[in-house]
């Protein structure tokens, strides 16, 4: 259909059907075998439907690379028309790419008035195949894709935020911690020690029951030993047990959300994280269902999650009331 239209020069719907191409090739990559055949064909497609979407619905997106580690890491930056638009740099988690992650929360920040930079870390969208792996200092590598804002866009230190999103969580006290460039973090939820619930999450499926794991339940675990580089459970669980962020040694202005369908992991993490955050300026949101956006990272009513993190920066920003 995008095709079709294209040729009649309907741009704009064609850029819309092509979204819808690309949101189809996201969400069947999910279920591909990790790294094989089927997933990178899906991969490609998936990349190729979104950039060329971007042109034809005139969106002024400019992609962009990091090197980092002998490879690179991919971006996209989204500029605002607003001469003075901070910049805020979305990080997403174990299961999400930087095209999904500009659906579900980039376009919408944009709208509001702000730059929006979207990267894929190690071990995110398809950084594993060129060796790139999730990181335990993960500061590394949102440093360097700092470096690039500043350097290609004009990035300048209080002037850009963090939004990181489920295992983007832990970046986002990690980066909070070592970054000094930030101005502010927000994150749903913060996530300052992953290895609890990675080891919750293999305890659990080691006591199952005794039953035959679900094609989905082994195919997940492919998919994580894969983005983490790590051959077994043990290795994945012993390179994990010493991630830490520590909020008392945390003082950028951060906000966090938390859903109150979250784990109960998650919940006592981000609950202890924000109550020993040496921050003068914190906040922590807590959404319960009568909100309808209960969900991890607010996957039930997105724009909530969008609506609350411009809220908060317009303040730190000196903007307030835009949202």
């Amino acid at each position: 259909q995008a095709d079709t239209w294209a040729q009649r020069g309907w741009q704009h719907a064609a850029g819309e059907a092509r979204l819808k191409a690309f949101a189809s090739y996201r969400s069947a990559w999910q279920f591909a075998a990790p790294g094989g055949e089927a997933f990178v064909s899906l991969y490609r497609r998936h990349q190729r439907a979104f950039a060329q979407a971007m042109d034809e619905l005139d969106l002024p997106v400019t992609f962009f690379s990091v090197p980092y580690e002998g490879a690179s890491l991919p971006g996209l930056f989204l500029r605002n028309a607003r001469a003075d638009a901070p910049i805020v740099l979305v990080i997403g988690g174990a299961d999400t790419s930087m095209e999904d992650l500009f659906l579900s929360y980039g376009r919408a920040l944009w709208q509001r008035g702000y730059s929006v930079a979207i990267a894929d870390l190690p071990g995110q969208g398809i950084t594993a195949l060129d060796g790139l792996h999730w990181e335990v200092q993960p500061e590394r590598s949102i440093g360097a894709v700092i470096d690039t804002l500043v350097a290609q866009f004009g990035a300048t230190p209080g002037r850009l935020a963090l939004i990181g999103l489920s295992l983007g969580g832990y970046f986002a006290t990690r980066a909070a911690q070592y970054e000094p460039r930030l101005a502010t973090v927000v994150a749903s939820t913060p996530f300052p020690e992953p290895g609890r619930l990675f080891e919750a999450s293999v305890r659990s499926a080691m006591q199952g029951g005794g039953g035959t794991p679900s094609t989905a339940a082994l195919r997940s675990w492919q998919t994580s030993m894969w983005k983490s580089g790590t051959p077994t459970p043990d290795a994945f669980l012993a390179r994990w047990a010493e991630a830490k962020a520590d909020p008392e040694q945390t003082t950028v202005p951060f906000l966090s959300i938390l859903g109150g369908g979250d784990s109960p992991v998650f919940t006592s993490q981000a609950r202890d994280w924000h109550a020993r955050l040496r921050s003068e300026r914190k906040d922590l949101v807590f959404l319960d269902a009568s909100t309808g956006a209960d969900g991890h990272c607010q996957v039930n009513a997105r724009i909530r999650l969008v609506q609350e993190a411009s809220g908060w920066m317009d303040e730190i920003f000196g903007a307030a009331g835009r949202s």
